[in-house]
């Protein structure tokens, strides 16, 4: 690793077999005009991308805003959900770290369709296991924990074969913006499945759903180009990298784990508060949707607009705005402050999120050594984010099983939600590295 590469900054990108071009796919002479014209556009390879993971993603809305609502009414225990989190997200962990040498030495498409298979059969075991599933959410949690690993380690590594610097924002806005749209359509039709045919027949309904939309995820993964291998899994990349004197994965790393220290709570406390304010799965579905809508347009104007120029400002704005609608809880926790949260984090968070993952893809594919170590990159990220989401998890649990005093509550989610500030100080100098 070099210390910020910021004089070598290469695109990598998509080479297409057959034509003569440099290691990050572009055509060493000729076809300039065209590429001119394509610069920044997205091909159809990407596009397919793009539908297996809105699948993959709409099958979650669907049924997974509700999971947690599910074990809570099981049994109503914040610590319980805490637990059934942590265990995801260390299986995810020890899943990416393992699924690298397959995505690295063997066919990575097949990772990903059995990521998404193992989805479908997290939600076939939720309907088996019915109302008992709660005596097994540590399993359940391993289960999910699997196929998000797998799905992940898989995505991550083919969305990078197919953009490069000029279309990443772009990409990456497409991305939000989908799942904005599957998030305004699937929670809002669960809630109200769920209310209008009760809680067994309705959970039943949108799991079995959910199930039959990633057997979809897997057929259309079939129309992906199998990608090509090189090298061998380097399976203690992650430390050697880290203990570099001079790498920006240093900076990088600590600034993923913040993010995910964030992600860890956030991603299950917002949606079972809004129930537990309301009591309704209609309420949550509701606000699902109107949080969705506004998160479709912000996702769309930060792919359009943020360039590699503004990423550092754009960051900077996000991460505080985040922090700043978490003060609403201390006035009132209910469904109206939670509706202002949600709306001001679907708002800003695209101004922090999209230039994070941007710029740390950028950085993957630097220069040709560390694009060919990609996957081994890309297993260092997750593991990063994933050390945060238990981190913060465990300080979740650590203090609900203390006190589940409402102002004790607000202060732990002020200090959670107050990582991204802690992020971007991390990634500010990273955000300033523009290729030339």
């Amino acid at each position: 690793m070099h210390k910020d590469q910021s004089q070598t900054r290469r695109r990598q990108g998509r080479a297409a077999e057959g034509q003569a071009s440099n290691y990050f796919g572009h055509q060493a002479s000729g076809g300039g005009n065209e590429a001119k014209i394509h610069k920044g556009r997205l091909d159809a390879q990407a596009i397919l991308l793009l539908i297996v993971h809105t699948l993959f993603g709409s099958a979650n809305a669907l049924s997974g805003t509700f999971v947690g609502v599910y074990l809570w009414k099981a049994k109503n225990d914040f610590a319980l959900i805490g637990w059934f989190t942590l265990a995801t997200h260390l299986t995810m962990a020890i899943t990416f770290w393992l699924a690298g040498k397959w995505v690295k030495e063997h066919n990575k498409m097949n990772c990903l369709r059995v990521g998404v298979s193992v989805s479908a059969v997290f939600y076939m075991l939720v309907l088996w296991l019915g109302p008992s599933s709660i005596h097994y959410f540590v399993w359940l949690g391993m289960v999910q924990g699997i196929s998000s690993g797998l799905f992940w380690v898989a995505f991550n590594v083919v969305y990078f074969e197919v953009t490069d610097p000029d279309n990443r924002d772009r990409f990456n806005g497409w991305i939000g913006l989908l799942g904005s749209g599957a998030g305004i359509v699937a929670p809002w039709i669960s809630g109200g499945l769920i209310i209008r045919l009760g809680d067994v027949s309705g959970y039943r309904l949108i799991f079995s759903i959910s199930l039959g939309v990633f057997l979809l995820g897997v057929v259309i993964s079939f129309f992906l180009k199998k990608r090509k291998v090189q090298g061998t899994y380097e399976w203690l990349f992650p430390l050697r990298c880290l203990r570099q004197p001079e790498t920006p994965w240093k900076r990088v790393s600590l600034a993923l784990v913040f993010q995910g220290v964030r992600e860890g709570v956030f991603g299950f406390m917002i949606a079972l508060l809004v129930y537990i304010s309301t009591a309704s799965e209609a309420s949550l579905g509701n606000f699902v949707l109107i949080t969705s809508a506004v998160s479709l347009v912000s996702f769309w104007a930060a792919g359009r607009f943020i360039k590699p120029h503004f990423r550092k400002i754009s960051m900077l704005i996000g991460a505080i705005m985040v922090v700043v609608v978490i003060f609403p809880f201390f006035w009132k926790m209910g469904y109206s402050t939670l509706l202002l949260f949600g709306l001001g984090a679907s708002l800003f968070f695209p101004m922090y999120s999209v230039p994070m993952v941007s710029a740390v893809f950028d950085l993957i594919g630097s220069n040709e050594a560390s694009a060919k170590q990609r996957e081994e990159y890309i297993v260092l990220r997750e593991l990063s984010l994933n050390v945060g989401r238990m981190l913060g998890v465990l300080l979740f649990i650590g203090v609900i099983s203390w006190s589940k005093a409402p102002l004790i509550i607000n202060v732990l989610l002020l200090v959670i939600g107050s990582s991204p500030l802690v992020s971007w100080y991390f990634m500010k100098r990273q955000l300033s590295v523009i290729k030339p």
